[in-house]
């Protein structure tokens, strides 16, 4: 069964990112041989895949105000691997930071600091066949509120590591 788009949950951290489609980027950033920046249109000149998967909020069912954060859906987009490999991670490098667009404050000891939503994986979770840089949700384009242009999809995590609004990938 998949849910209909609609009615798939969307958790924001610090609110959700409003992402100009015509001039977003991804950049891979950091230890890499040969850092790439691709554009949305770049991203789906590539091979797609798709896959089913679940994602579910970690939070779901912590109260009763918060139940149901749990999805299933078709996720269509570019696998991360090739570009990882054609990128070329340098051998110092031990894991991938993805940076979303969205931003908040956050208080590190007493001072409160602006930072963008980012999540880690160590570069053999992150390499992966399944794992896919995101542009389609249920055979549409995926919407704003999950994170368009491109949000980040990992099966068998919790929601909180599927990126939403990615715009860069650092080694």
């Amino acid at each position: 069964w998949l849910t209909p788009t609609p009615q798939i949950f969307a958790v924001s951290h610090y609110g959700a990112a409003q992402v100009p489609l015509d001039s977003w980027k991804l950049e891979f950033t950091g230890l890499f041989d040969k850092p790439l920046s691709l554009t949305l249109a770049d991203l789906k000149s590539r091979p797609t895949r798709e896959i089913t998967a679940t994602i579910e909020c970690s939070g779901n069912g912590a109260s009763a105000n918060f139940m149901g954060a749990v999805a299933n859906a078709k996720w269509a987009g570019t696998p991360l691997a090739p570009l990882l490999k054609e990128a070329g991670i340098k051998s110092a490098a031990i894991e991938l930071a993805f940076w979303a667009a969205d931003k908040g404050k956050e208080k590190i000891k007493n001072n409160e600091v602006e930072q963008n939503f980012a999540r880690t994986l160590s570069i053999a979770d992150a390499s992966r066949e399944d794992i896919l840089l995101c542009h389609t949700l249920n055979g549409q384009p995926l919407p704003q509120s999950h994170g368009a242009p491109v949000r980040l999809i990992v099966p068998g995590y919790y929601g909180i590591a599927w990126v939403k609004w990615l715009t860069r990938i650092e080694a």
